[in-house]
């Protein structure tokens, strides 16, 4: 077997091995396999090319292997690959600033128990406590808990 066959399958090796423990999570196929061609190429360095030659290629595979770890766990190669954006946008956030107990306003949707209301001219969401409103449907704020703002149907 040639010498580069031999550095491809301990290459092709080592990368299947990073992939296994960063990338691919499961049980360990892919790192079984790239520690098989590891086992190998070894293997076939020291039944074709002798002692001597496989003892080098054992050392020679050492210290790839100790290389590919400190290249691929260090921080600058990670921060070449991640997403360095800050995400600054909410959802599902009530501000019931400017909102009181006694304020009506309008169903958006169907609050089954929860569900949005337009009220004061501002969305929110909002619970009625258990029962359904439909859309469309005339509701009062009844309490203001922190974030949660509970509402009521009005029943002329």
């Amino acid at each position: 077997m040639d010498w580069a066959i031999i550095i491809g399958l301990i290459a092709a090796g080592l990368f299947l091995l990073v992939l296994e423990v960063l990338v691919i999570p499961g049980v360990g196929v892919v790192g079984f396999f790239g520690f098989g061609l590891i086992v190998y190429s070894l293997w076939t360095s020291f039944a074709v090319h002798g002692t001597a030659a496989g003892l080098v290629t054992t050392v020679a595979t050492f210290f790839a292997s100790a290389m590919v770890i400190w290249l691929s766990l260090r921080s600058k190669t990670w921060r070449r690959i991640s997403l360095e954006t800050d995400i600054k946008a909410k959802a599902n956030v009530n501000d019931p600033v400017g909102l009181s107990t006694g304020d009506k306003g309008t169903t958006v949707g169907r609050i089954a128990p929860m569900g949005k209301a337009l009220i004061n001219g501002k969305y929110y969401e909002v619970k009625s406590g258990g029962a359904f409103i439909d859309q469309g449907r005339e509701v009062i704020v009844t309490r203001i808990d922190g974030n949660q703002v509970y509402v009521k149907q009005i029943t002329e």
